[in-house]
């Protein structure tokens, strides 16, 4: 098998092992086993197919772009890297997405901040990840890994809402209410105010895009966001 057909079949046998687990063979594995040797079960798995599908990208060749990437592009991409990282820097304080290790903890009592724009913020950061460096690095290997990765954020937000309406009623229902899991949705219909963020949404979203960005060139060789036009 060509090296660049490992990618897909590591990066296939990542989100479906993830999906699997989170979902239809939890509750049997739960009762099986216990929570405490399923999430080692679980852990095991996700490390081991994360490893596989970063060494089969790196073993991949780097094929030629699918399409141009000019200064427009890099422009849109860098902007939309700017608010990936703000909803993800948002999205670690009064998550009621976040597992809490107990009992479920209240939702806010209004959509604030990053939650005001998506009620999945993380996960929306993690995929607008995936779509810029499928926008900007348009060779097989990474569309297949930005792709998955995107895959899996965007279907497992959605499936944990199913989730959380099965497990939380009243709270997540009430959640869903205030909010859209699709970004600015809730703001356009007026569920929702844009405003509300904290310095840490803020300034940590700033500060996480510019190291993220100025990362690139000691790791990849080649200068990403603001850095290319400034380095």
């Amino acid at each position: 098998m060509e090296s660049a057909a490992w990618v897909a079949v590591a990066a296939i046998a990542f989100v479906g092992t993830h999906f699997l687990l989170s979902h239809p063979l939890r509750r049997p594995l739960v009762a099986a086993l216990g929570e405490g040797p399923f999430l080692a079960v679980y852990s095991l798995v996700a490390a081991v197919t994360l490893a596989a599908l970063g060494w089969s990208f790196w073993a991949a060749p780097v094929t030629t772009p699918l399409w141009p990437v000019g200064n427009t592009l890099w422009a849109l991409a860098t902007i939309v890297m700017l608010l990936a990282s703000v909803l993800l820097m948002g999205s670690v304080i009064r998550n009621p997405a976040m597992p809490t290790g107990g009992a479920p903890g209240p939702a806010p009592e209004a959509a604030r901040g990053v939650f005001a724009i998506t009620r999945h913020p993380m996960m929306w950061a993690v995929a607008l990840w995936g779509l810029c460096h499928v926008a900007i690095y348009p060779i097989a290997k990474s569309i297949v890994v930005a792709s998955a990765i995107t895959v899996l954020a965007l279907v497992g937000s959605a499936l944990q809402d199913r989730k959380k309406e099965q497990l939380q009623p009243d709270t997540w229902k009430t959640w869903e209410a205030k909010t859209s899991y699709w970004p600015f949705v809730a703001i356009t219909t007026r569920r929702a105010t844009l405003g509300g963020f904290g310095m840490h949404d803020l300034a940590g979203g700033l500060l996480v895009w510019l190291v993220a960005t100025w990362a690139h060139i000691p790791l990849s060789g080649w200068a990403a966001g603001i850095w290319r036009w400034i380095t």
